[in-house]
């Protein structure tokens, strides 16, 4: 190990150390989050099937319509949300507008795990400098979304099975009703950039969404599950799964909502793809990058990409946060022109 990756390594595992306030939640079904039982006495077996049918209809899955409340104020953006979860909080999307000058493209910006309201905002001014009107959306149970009792998004990642696909689908149609409105203020070209979880949104949304030319992902990877089972950040996930399931079943229960299943369906797209991950992401492990890579070559998928010798907090510090912005903002500047 080199010295520049111990100093890495020790820089995320000071940052991991600094959010002391995760929760090992029990480990729960949740069918009925997805439209099961929750007194099912065989979940697997519905799980299983509900798994098959999602994934050879995930077009069905992830549509929507746009909504019918859309508002904005003081460049806040907001509407209803497509699904409606047990939580009225979670219901309301809340969505930061940064208008460009010109009226040019346009890219929704999903930021990270347990993002707050301010954070990434200089990303957006970042786009905007360059013309592109930039829209960050609130993920399900975050700031302006997040529930009584739960001041860490646990809802969006948690070892209930149903309800982390029902929150991860509900981003994903999210993001689709802000394409919508877009559409209806004008812009027609127009991109993504997703960041950590965000990452793997966007790619859902991508390969789901004929309206997008373009997403940027920072942090790749192949399966939810994978994430879970050997990221830093999911720990407290994993705690409450792995004595009751092998990394496989949890692989299979939220391939629904992972960009593996969905790589084929981007090839003759068309659509731009830049991949940015981290060499020593103790998160997002490289080996689950170059493997996610790998299937975009094999599946003929053109795309770019750019590692850097950092890892997933460490990403956002300079000097590798000067480099990624500079390389996502030229990337969408040009795929969007």
């Amino acid at each position: 190990m080199s010295w520049l990756e111990q100093k890495v390594l020790a820089y995320e595992q000071m940052r991991f150390a600094q959010e002391q306030n995760r929760r090992v939640l029990p480990f729960e079904w949740g069918l009925e989050h997805v439209g099961g039982d929750p007194h099912d006495r065989d979940p697997r077996a519905w799980l299983d099937q509900f798994i098959a049918c999602t994934l050879a209809h995930s077009d069905e899955w992830f549509t929507t319509t746009p909504a019918g409340d859309y508002a904005l104020e003081e460049d806040v953006l907001t509407f209803t949300s497509a699904i409606e979860s047990p939580w009225l909080e979670n219901n309301r999307v809340h969505a930061q507008v940064f208008k460009a000058r010109r009226h040019g493209p346009a890219v929704v910006v999903l930021a990270q795990w347990n993002s707050r309201w301010e954070e990434q905002q200089n990303v957006c001014r970042w786009l905007q400098f360059l013309g592109i009107t930039a829209v960050k959306i609130s993920l399900p149970y975050h700031d302006r979304r997040a529930i009584p009792g739960h001041a860490r998004a646990d809802h969006l990642v948690s070892a209930n099975i149903g309800r982390t696909l029902q929150a991860n689908r509900q981003a994903v149609l999210d993001v689709r009703r802000t394409l919508r409105w877009l559409e209806q203020q004008g812009y027609d070209r127009l991109g993504l950039l997703g960041t950590s979880i965000g990452s793997c949104l966007a790619f859902l949304t991508l390969a789901h969404e004929p309206a997008l030319r373009a997403a940027a992902f920072l942090h790749v990877s192949t399966y939810f599950g994978d994430v879970v089972a050997a990221g830093l950040t999911t720990t407290n996930v994993w705690e409450a799964l792995h004595q009751d399931f092998s990394l496989e079943e949890v692989r299979h229960f939220w391939s629904p909502i992972s960009p593996y299943p969905y790589v084929a369906r981007l090839a003759g797209t068309r659509k731009k793809v830049l991949a940015i991950s981290g060499r020593y992401d103790p998160t997002f492990p490289n080996e689950l990058t170059q493997e996610f890579l790998a299937e975009m070559k094999r599946k003929g998928v053109p795309y770019e990409s750019l590692s850097l010798p950092c890892g997933h907090y460490s990403m956002g510090v300079a000097p590798f946060s000067y480099a990624v912005g500079y390389r996502f903002g030229t990337f969408l500047f040009q795929a969007l022109a």
